[in-house]
């Protein structure tokens, strides 16, 4: 299997998957982008695909239409999404996505879990070369699709590498491509049940399980704060 199918299956086992964690970080995806956009899905792109994915993840319709309607509220006018980047011990480089309303309290809370746990706050913009951003689009095998013939179809939307697993067909391309592949698919007919932005580090490096543990616990308390959304590693 290729990177994609690595990194999905990566991602499904994320520790901040459980639902009391994961719906309000979801929502504040939902809230930034109808805030920055149309409160209309079929108006606002990046606001569909945050419901889109939403669903994906079970989140209920109530909770997704709370999250639409706080974009509006007084105390979301200052959340700002910001990116941290930080390395920890034995070589692991870590890229943090935020979403927060309190710059600072954000800040003295990654650099006290990286400080804490034997790792550093790096100046932003030092990690940016280590990965490479990637739009990957998820949908179902449909009976009689041809995967090389819609490797054709999607090439000149940006299509970089498609794979199929288990009846789930995964395509990748560079950042720049995740609206006209998304686009283009929608064109076609197909129904798109998640899409996202990720970072790929293009130099993965093994650890021992020991120090794998070790560093899963770093993870796992950046990922348990409520103004993180996304953590990647350059590991393996």
């Amino acid at each position: 299997m290729g990177r994609a199918f690595e990194y999905r299956k990566a991602s499904k086992l994320k520790r901040w998957g459980a639902m009391s964690k994961l719906f309000p970080k979801l929502g504040k995806i939902i809230t930034m982008a109808a805030k920055e956009g149309s409160s209309d899905p079929d108006m606002n792109s990046k606001l569909r695909t945050a419901i889109l994915n939403a669903k994906a993840e079970n989140m209920p319709k109530d909770n997704i239409e709370a999250a639409i309607k706080r974009a509006s509220a007084k105390d979301t006018a200052s959340m700002l999404e910001v990116n941290f980047e930080g390395k920890a011990p034995h070589g692991v480089l870590i890229f943090i996505e935020c979403m927060t309303d309190n710059n600072t309290r954000t800040v003295a809370n990654v650099k006290n879990i990286l400080t804490k746990h034997g790792g550093e706050l790096l100046t932003n913009g030092s990690l940016e070369f280590m990965f490479d951003r990637k739009a990957l689009i998820e949908f179902e095998l449909q009976e009689g699709m041809d995967l090389e013939e819609l490797e054709l179809e999607l090439i000149d939307a940006g299509l970089e590498d498609i794979e199929e697993e288990e009846g789930v067909v995964v395509i990748t391309g560079d950042y720049t491509s995740f609206g006209t592949l998304n686009e283009q698919l929608e064109k076609m007919g197909i129904e798109i049940t998640k899409a996202n932005l990720e970072r790929m580090a293009n130099s993965p490096i093994e650890i021992s399980e020991t120090q794998q543990s070790e560093i899963d616990k770093i993870l796992e308390k950046l990922e348990d704060d409520e103004d993180v959304q996304k953590v990647y590693t350059n590991l393996a």
